[in-house]
């Protein structure tokens, strides 16, 4: 098996987890429940990559016997699509407010 291919092999494992999960929690992580952490996509899967590293780091890559690794890339994976929709979210609430002030200005009293 090529490098290449065990690239293609191990990228695949962690998507297949993220759907399982995703299927299992529903679209929690990106679109958290805020029952009890009250937080946006992104400070509580910063929170989420905080725990796995402090596991990571207490008990080692395979503490309580989950795969650490594919579980933190996962993380790291939902975090950048939070970030990339945080920023979409950003441009287009910025959008709105420039044609709300051009069409306040067009206004005339």
């Amino acid at each position: 098996m090529t490098t290449q291919d065990k690239i293609k092999k191990a990228g695949q494992e962690v998507i297949d987890l993220l759907i399982e999960k995703n299927e299992s929690y529903g679209d929690s992580a990106l679109k958290p429940a805020n029952v009890f952490a009250n937080g946006s996509a992104v400070d509580n899967l910063c929170a989420r990559i905080d725990d796995k590293l402090m596991r990571i780091k207490t008990q080692g890559f395979r503490g309580y016997g989950e795969d650490n690794i594919k579980d933190l890339i996962g993380y790291l994976i939902l975090l950048k699509i939070a970030v990339r929709e945080e920023e979409e979210s950003r441009v287009e609430e910025d959008f709105k407010l420039k044609n709300w002030q051009e069409d306040i200005l067009k206004i005339e009293l």
